[in-house]
């Protein structure tokens, strides 16, 4: 019996062991999940949670139940790549595979300024949401909170915390000028629901360092910034909360193995998502540094995530079955914000994600967020329905150099 394990149950670990027990017969793999909490995360959500929202439990047992799927509650201690196995913290045996998809994912990234760790709250995990929840419902009115980082997950936050909190001063920070990746209609959009919730913005602004009650922004803004758009550079903003919203680290794991990693410490696959260094090791969604259209390297998201999880998934089955060998390219179509809970902004990009001019704003495109959102949870929460739905046999393992590395 071959055995696949999959490590992380985000967005695309879930989706890649779903996909996996929809492709194979049951008597012919054992696919093993393993992640560190027993319920699916909604990633995307975090900044809700932290808004005090409630969100439905998913456990990853009820969800795998039936399907062949087992499921183990266990963080990674350790991998190696060579002897083929994986070490948990649950105290049992090691865990040996013939395929490995590596899917731990990313946490936040506190960029290495000092008195992040200390002082600063993340959105990046579900503990960090609950964490950050928690600080902010103990909040008097009139005290601030600042959203440090003005990509997604900083817009989000900052509209949402805003909206959910009326009664409290909400600022971000932002080191270029805030949504200037954005079309004109999509920056105007934005500026006006920032106004409308009565954020304070303090864009073209680097933060250095962070303390308990405010932060130190860098003497100069940062270079592209105009005087009068500076509105935090070279002296100290108010937070009694600090939001870190700057971007996401990939987990520490892959680096401390011999796998091929970038930079960034994600792993190099080819267009199958397999790791260009081990064969047997896949690597999907923030953990994988994947190519796209434009020769860009996809950013960390939900929009990547789950298409590299069914490249790697398709990939691995039609290896061991002998099919086809499926290539696709995986593009990008939108992004979507959500601005609180009444406004949204969907920008249409490129493929390579470069803004294009039309955009879908307001109610609709809440609810076009909601549906996306929804969209995703379910898909996850339902690995056996959908397509594909046909399932191959395990082929004999190959036996001439040409078969070995298809």
């Amino acid at each position: 019996m071959h055995r696949i394990v999959v490590l992380g149950a985000g967005y695309a670990g879930a989706s890649a062991a779903g996909r996996l027990a929809r492709r194979l017969y049951r008597e012919d793999v054992s696919i093993t999940l393993v992640n560190a909490e027993p319920d699916f995360v909604e990633r995307v959500r975090m900044h809700q949670v932290a808004a005090g929202q409630k969100l439905k439990t998913r456990p990853f047992r009820e969800m795998f139940a039936g399907t062949g799927v087992e499921v183990r509650i266990a963080r990674v201690a350790g991998l190696d790549v060579d002897r083929k196995t994986v070490t948990l913290s649950d105290g049992a045996d090691e865990l040996a595979y013939d395929t490995l998809v590596y899917a731990l994912g990313s946490g936040w990234n506190a960029q290495g300024v000092p008195g992040t760790h200390e002082h600063a709250y993340e959105l990046a995990s579900r503990p960090g949401a609950l964490r950050l929840r928690d600080r902010l419902a103990g909040l008097a009115p009139g005290q601030s909170v600042v959203v440090v980082g003005g990509g997604l997950t900083g817009l989000e936050a900052a509209t949402e915390i805003a909206e959910a909190r009326p009664d409290l001063d909400v600022a971000i920070v932002a080191r270029d000028a805030l949504g200037g990746w954005l079309s004109p209609k999509g920056r105007a959009h934005l500026a006006r629901v920032v106004a409308k919730l009565g954020i304070t913005v303090h864009d073209h602004t680097a933060v250095t360092a962070v303390e308990p009650d405010h932060l130190v922004t860098a003497a100069e803004p940062v270079t592209g910034g105009s005087a009068h758009a500076v509105t935090g550079a070279g002296r100290r903003i108010p937070a009694a909360v600090t939001v870190w919203a700057t971007g996401f680290a990939v987990h520490p794991i892959a680096l401390a193995t011999t796998l091929d990693t970038s930079g960034t410490g994600q792993i190099a696959v080819d267009a199958t998502m397999r790791s260009t260094s081990h064969p047997d090791v896949y690597a999907v969604g923030d953990a994988a540094l994947v190519m796209g259209p434009g020769d860009k390297p996809l950013r960390m998201s939900c929009a990547s995530g789950t298409p590299t999880a069914w490249q790697a998934a398709d990939a691995i089955a039609a290896r061991l079955t002998g099919a086809p060998i499926p290539k696709t390219t995986i593009r990008y179509f939108n992004q979507c914000i959500s601005l609180g809970r009444r406004e949204g902004l969907i920008q249409y990009v490129t493929a390579d994600d470069r803004a294009v001019q039309a955009v879908l704003t307001g109610r609709l495109a809440a609810l076009y967020k909601e549906v996306v959102c929804k969209s995703a949870a379910w898909a996850v929460a339902n690995p056996t329905l959908g397509l594909p739905t046909r399932r191959r046999h395990v082929q004999p393992r190959a036996t001439t150099p040409a078969q070995a590395l298809a």
